[in-house]
């Protein structure tokens, strides 16, 4: 992980943990502190790819692992429903998740085979990324329920994008990974997609 990536990290962090704190908002003009939280706790989560990857090259496990995927996705519909959100809308949002994992995941892999592989022992992946993710899920379930209210919205897409690239200009977020981090806000909106903003 760079310096730009560690850094977007952190922030992602702290910024989610101090919005976790915050109630719900109303989503009046210019408030968009729910987008805000949920970028930070989406950029957080794909943080955590790396470490999977690394652990997966190790021990020469594939990237796609379905019986997992399915078992996060069937969890996920369980949560969102105590939390009052659309299982339909947690299940496309962990989807895109998952998808966007996997592509930091492909690109690190790629990078491997063509330079050198990683140095340094893996880190463990059930007792130290696993349970950061476990947290994570928790997090972006409760973090959806503050979002929902704005999904059918007319500028979604547009409001989304705008939370993003103020996000990406906050954190001077890793150029790198700004597909992935896009293609995981895919579904936030009922319309779909992230809107252009230039």
């Amino acid at each position: 992980m760079n310096r730009l990536h560690r850094f977007g990290a952190s922030c992602a962090l702290a910024i989610a943990a101090s919005f976790a704190l915050s109630p719900a908002p109303a989503f009046a003009d210019g408030d968009d502190t729910a987008l805000t939280n949920l970028i930070a706790l989406v950029s957080q989560r794909l943080a955590l790819a790396e470490p999977v990857a690394r652990w997966k090259w190790a021990n020469h496990q594939p990237i796609t692992d379905t019986p997992r995927e399915n078992a996060l996705l069937a969890e996920v519909a369980k949560r969102a429903a105590a939390a009052n959100v659309d299982p339909a809308f947690a299940r496309a949002f962990f989807r895109d998740q998952i998808d966007a994992s996997k592509d930091v995941q492909n690109a690190l892999f790629a990078n491997w085979r063509r330079t050198q592989p990683p140095q340094g022992p893996a880190p463990d992946l059930a007792t130290s990324t696993r349970p950061q993710l476990d947290k994570l899920t928790q997090a972006l379930v409760a973090s959806l329920a503050r979002v929902q209210p704005l999904r059918a919205a007319d500028d979604c897409p547009s409001r989304v994008a705008q939370s993003l690239a103020n996000w990406k200009g906050l954190t001077r977020y890793d150029s790198g990974h700004s597909g992935a981090l896009t293609r995981a806000l895919g579904h936030v909106c009922e319309t779909g997609g992230v809107g252009a903003t230039g």
